[in-house]
């Protein structure tokens, strides 16, 4: 599902204020997080009102992107990586991990790690290997080649007490012959020194959480969450919908997750952040 949104400015921010309070519970005992790209345009001009915004909608716990590496979140280069999460301990919400850009991790690995370790991260992730957009001429030989680096770079991380992540999108979840892309790059992935984030969405591609999570148990740390619908009218055949008002069985993907090793778990709905404050007390109903 391509990353996209359709609230900008002050709107976002607005939609997740009117949100009710709620108490940080979810169905893992965990903080309820969410992802801030989907507030990525109020981050720029508002940064404090956006996060305040998603406190109040019941978010406790988030995932950047980096600022050095989207340039939506480049207003977030003025602050020092320990100021950065000063504030945002001061809003009441907690930071422990970030998506990097692939040449940060590839290229800039040490001062991207150097960043997050200052900032008190323990997780980096990179939302793709190999192409965003793959042409569907890749070989298993791009599989090995796009994982070298990433290995390379999980080596140094992990050195630095930080746990290298890979999401699945992009050519990730591509298939080759037939064959899903993703079980390769797991198979060439050092279990020693990197994890999983598992995107559901990525469940309208044939990949289910819950198969995934019982099949490489302990390989995941993370998952975005969402939800969805059917709908004809639009380009990808679905429409995103709060968390538990779709067609995704979350019981069975908590308790898969808890088999996956999930510690941690962020709502990302990208096509209407305003989506985000109504799947909190749904999360917090929600038991396994």
């Amino acid at each position: 599902m391509d990353r996209r949104t359709f609230l900008t400015g002050g709107a976002a921010a607005s939609a997740l204020l009117a949100g009710s309070r709620y108490l940080p519970a979810d169905p893992l005992g965990l903080p309820i997080g969410c992802q801030t790209y989907p507030v990525r345009k109020t981050i720029n001009t508002d940064f404090a009102g956006t996060m305040k915004g998603l406190h109040a909608a019941g978010f406790t716990q988030i995932e950047l992107c980096s600022p050095f590496g989207y340039t939506d979140f480049s207003s977030l280069q003025q602050y020092k990586p320990q100021q950065l999460r000063r504030m945002l301990n001061d809003w009441g919400i907690g930071c422990i991990s970030a998506h990097w850009a692939p040449t940060e991790l590839f290229e800039k690995a040490d001062a991207s790690i150097a960043y997050a370790k200052e900032f008190g991260m323990t997780q980096m992730a990179v939302a793709a290997l190999g192409p965003f957009q793959p042409t569907g001429a890749e070989t298993v030989d791009d599989v090995k080649r796009y994982v070298e680096p990433f290995n390379a770079f999980a080596e140094k991380a992990h050195a630095a007490g930080i746990t290298a992540l890979l999401h699945n999108e992009g050519f990730v979840s591509a298939h080759i012959d037939g064959k899903p892309v993703y079980d390769m790059m797991i198979a060439e992935l050092n279990p020693d020194t990197t994890r999983l984030q598992f995107q559901v969405s990525t469940l309208q591609l044939g990949y289910d959480p819950v198969t995934y999570f019982q099949k490489y148990p302990g390989r995941f740390l993370s998952m975005h969450c969402q939800d969805w619908v059917k709908d004809p009218s639009t380009k990808t055949g679905f429409r995103q919908v709060p968390l538990g008002k779709g067609l995704v069985d979350w019981k069975a993907v908590f308790t898969a997750a808890k088999t996956g090793g999930v510690k941690n778990y962020f709502v990302e709905l990208e096509e209407d952040p305003a989506l985000m404050p109504p799947s909190v007390p749904y999360l917090k109903s929600l038991t396994v």
